[in-house]
């Protein structure tokens, strides 16, 4: 990774600034991030307006990156506007030091691809961090920071503080902040990056906010304090209060960018439209029953905590199987603490990055939390997905209707799952 604005500024001022084509809104956070993009491009759409939605990684394939309404763009568009981004990326490359990274392309493709449109409002989430991000190069009017927490501490420094400056780093001048609830240590830097640039913020739990949910059958029913007032009756079809809190972030961000406000509110029925038709697959998302098999791309212990929870509050399995697989930078003794309490048993494997931890490592590490006897090793994919699946159904007669699995550690491990079990 090089962090260097100047080449993706090359590159888009070569390519006519497509990102000046459109007003934009920018999410940075360590969690919740794309989920929130997801909700905030699908209430949008349903006031009428032309989305585009640039968010990462991806789960199967580069396309969804850079989604159109609400739609991964086609691979016609895609291959279309690389042909004209291309060339002129090898020129900037040629005058640099350093080539354009995978994301700097992306980032382009993007914006270029947004504008060619044309789009009405960008959505589009930071890569890392926010600073030094190639997406900082968009000066948003609305800016929004998801919760904040320990990831990518070798890039974004050991401290939160340390990482909430970073990412506070995408407010710019004259702009409304939408954050969520933030410890006091990231508070601290967004507050002042606000006070330095003359930005406006407003804050979940002052501002804005859940104020009532319960669960519902597929999702939950929201209550939301609004910047404008309270919108009732608001169902989402996902998972967790971690997903309800990013309701209420997304629907501030909306009504941020739609001017509302100061007692006036956005009409209530579109909201509710666009949060019914929201998605965020790979967060908790339900892919076979019989036994239940939910996937969730948790990978810090500050998402594994939400996903935890959501478990706990949402779900009533009589035995639970876990399969895990970790990238190798991560905290996999804090995921496996978290997971301990709510699994019945653990099978290990690995995914298929190159940064993968291999599965005996991470088998190591989950013996000394579960012990020996509640861990298995699987050397595959599809191998620990079977074996996961035998384990859950080994001790239960007849129904099984309160028996998962729980296939977690990594976004690369639900997409290697998803592309084995999504029809």
């Amino acid at each position: 990774m090089v962090f260097d604005l100047g080449r993706i500024e090359q590159l888009l001022d070569v390519l006519g600034s497509p990102q000046r084509a459109y007003p934009s809104i920018h999410l940075t956070g360590t969690n919740g991030k794309t989920s929130t993009a997801r909700m905030i491009d699908s209430v949008l759409r349903a006031f009428g307006l032309h989305t585009g939605r640039y968010t990462s990684p991806h789960l199967e394939t580069v396309r969804e990156r850079i989604s159109l309404d609400g739609e991964p763009v086609s691979e016609e568009r895609f291959v279309a506007m690389y042909r004209e981004v291309a060339p002129l990326a090898q020129l900037v490359d040629e005058r640099a030091s350093e080539p354009l990274t995978y994301f700097d392309m992306t980032t382009a493709l993007a914006f270029a691809t947004f504008a060619d449109a044309p789009v009405d409002v960008g959505i589009i989430e930071v890569g890392l961090g926010g600073a030094d991000d190639a997406t900082n190069v968009l000066g948003a009017g609305v800016c929004v920071i998801t919760p904040i927490g320990l990831d990518h501490t070798e890039w974004l420094g050991d401290t939160i503080e340390d990482i909430a400056l970073a990412k506070a780093g995408i407010i710019h001048r004259d702009a409304t902040v939408i954050s969520a609830v933030q410890p006091e240590e990231a508070a601290r830097p967004i507050l002042e990056r606000c006070a330095e640039v003359g930005a406006t913020i407003a804050r979940e739990g002052g501002e804005f906010g859940v104020l009532r949910r319960a669960v519902a059958v597929g999702g939950q029913v929201l209550t939301l304090q609004g910047l404008g007032g309270v919108y009732e009756e608001i169902f989402i079809p996902l998972h967790g209060a971690h997903q309800a809190q990013n309701a209420a972030v997304a629907l501030a961000a909306v009504e941020a960018f739609l001017g509302a406000g100061a007692n006036r509110m956005l009409d209530v029925e579109a909201v509710r439209e666009g949060f019914a038709a929201a998605s965020s697959p790979g967060r908790l998302e339900r892919v076979r029953n019989a036994p239940t098999i939910l996937l969730d791309g948790a990978h810090n212990p500050h998402g594994m905590a939400a996903t935890v929870t959501a478990l706990q509050e949402e779900f009533a399995f009589s035995r639970l199987v876990g399969v895990l697989a970790v990238l190798g930078d991560k905290d996999a003794a804090g995921l496996l603490e978290l997971l301990e309490p709510v699994l019945d048993t653990l099978v290990v494997t690995t995914n298929t990055s190159p940064r993968a931890m291999p599965a005996a490592e991470l088998a190591a590490l989950a013996t000394e939390v579960f012990g020996e006897e509640r861990v298995t090793v699987a050397e595959s994919m599809p191998d620990a997905i079977s074996e996961a699946v035998a384990l859950a159904e080994s001790e239960v007669e007849g129904e099984l209707s309160g028996v998962g699995v729980l296939i977690t550690g990594s976004v690369v491990t639900v997409a290697d799952a998803r592309r084995l079990l999504k029809r």
